[in-house]
């Protein structure tokens, strides 16, 4: 199935680059009225800058008030962390830093939970993992294994070089069809994703689903664009 999904604003791995929107219920409940599939939320203060768990209680409150899809990605770091946001009611949990450095916990994960509430989140620059926050690298190649070893999950691809980069012209779209072409699980794709054309490219080399985020809260591109892009010919 594919998907599209409102996301929160990420401010490529530094607090001082953040563009502030406002409150993040309101613009979750916006994105559902105009039909997204579902909620990809990434708790900043709890990931990349190291304030664990600061949004818990906005994020617990949101997934009791509404019965749509939400996935939660940001500071978790253990088979703990990730059962304490499943059993809390998200629905899936994304595994980004702890998946590259410890593949087995995505197995561990989709063994007691499941399988499809279970994202290992791969972030790439030029070529490279990024983990803690983009500060950090890892080879590509080293992500190949990483995801084939488990065999069970979801994968989030997050191309860092076009991630939030509006001006830089949509998604590439090289690094996904590599990626697709190494890798048996499905791929969810983040990262530059600006207009209708970028989904709809992203459908056809084989994603199983996409992220929106920037390019919506600055109103580069209409949600229900998106969706019709992604749900074509369904």
């Amino acid at each position: 199935m594919f998907w599209t999904a409102g996301a929160c604003s990420w401010c490529r791995g530094r607090p001082e680059a953040a563009t502030v929107y406002g409150d993040p219920a309101a613009w979750a409940h916006r994105w559902l009225d105009q039909g997204a599939d579902g909620l990809h939320v990434v708790n900043l203060d709890g990931g990349a800058f190291g304030r664990a768990r600061k949004n818990a209680d906005l994020i617990r409150a949101f997934t009791r008030e509404t019965e749509t899809f939400v996935e939660l990605g940001g500071g978790i770091r253990s088979v703990e962390d990730a059962a304490g946001w499943l059993e809390a009611g998200v629905d899936r949990v994304i595994v980004s830093t702890q998946a590259v450095r410890e593949p087995a916990i995505v197995r561990t994960l989709a063994d007691e939970f499941g399988g499809e509430r279970v994202m290992a989140g791969i972030d790439a620059r030029a070529g490279e993992v990024m983990i803690e926050g983009w500060e950090r690298c890892r080879e590509l190649p080293r992500l190949g294994g990483a995801v084939r070893e488990p065999r069970r999950g979801i994968l989030l691809y997050t191309n860092v070089d076009v991630e939030g980069g509006l001006q830089q012209g949509g998604i590439a779209i090289e690094p996904v069809t590599e990626l697709l072409r190494r890798v048996k699980v499905p791929v969810v794709v983040s990262g530059g994703i600006s207009s209708p054309g970028d989904v709809a490219a992203l459908r056809k080399a084989g994603a199983a689903g996409a992220v929106l985020g920037s390019a919506l809260y600055a109103g580069k591109v209409r949600l229900s664009e998106a969706m019709e892009a992604a749900h074509a010919n369904e």
